[in-house]
């Protein structure tokens, strides 16, 4: 189940009660998931640790689409037993027309959302984007070892932190182990 929760200060805070509830009386931890999640951004550290604590004993994933000034501490929760991913639900949409569903675009995005400046947070935000939210969903992760799927793409750069911040044009994508698109153009659907 995901839930998109915009609501924020009190509001908000008592859905998560609500939630965290829900999701221990019908036993549906790992299997929830609140999106957006504005209500933990910004809060004391007293209060993100005891709730985030609440939220990793539950079972219950959090994701963001790191909009400016409302992405999720990402990291602090991680640290905590959050699961946190990154996603993209609005792709050109009312909500936001910015949106193009690259989620190397997104990590860009949630890198200087949350003011990233060395390698290690610029990383975080790529293995929010391609690992993190494959495990909220229950999908293997996404490398390179033997029997993983074959699903990748290309792209020219020294390390992750720098794809991070020059986001490149994807020279190859392989999806199931067939190229669908070469050089950023769709090759085959």
């Amino acid at each position: 189940m995901d839930l998109h929760l915009h609501d924020r200060g009190r509001d908000g805070l008592d859905v998560f009660d609500a939630v965290v509830e829900r999701t221990r009386a019908l036993s549906l931890g790992g299997r929830v998931t609140v999106s957006h999640a504005f209500a933990l951004v910004g809060l004391p550290d007293a209060e993100l640790d005891r709730r985030a604590a609440e939220l990793a004993e539950a079972g219950i994933g959090l994701t963001t689409v790191a909009p400016a000034g409302s992405t999720l501490p990402v990291r602090r929760l991680r640290e905590l037993g959050v699961r946190a991913g990154l996603g993209s639900d609005g792709v050109r949409d009312a909500w936001s027309p910015f949106g193009d569903a690259d989620m190397l675009h997104r990590a860009h995005l949630m890198a200087r959302s949350l003011r990233a400046r060395v390698d290690e947070d610029l990383e975080l935000g790529f293995h929010t984007a391609a690992v993190s939210g494959a495990e909220l969903v229950g999908l293997p992760a996404g490398d390179l070892a033997v029997g993983s799927p074959a699903d990748f793409f290309l792209v020219s750069g020294e390390c992750p932190a720098q794809v991070v911040v020059d986001v490149p044009a994807r020279e190859l994508v392989v999806r199931g182990g067939s190229v669908v698109a070469r050089d950023g153009k769709l090759v085959s659907a």
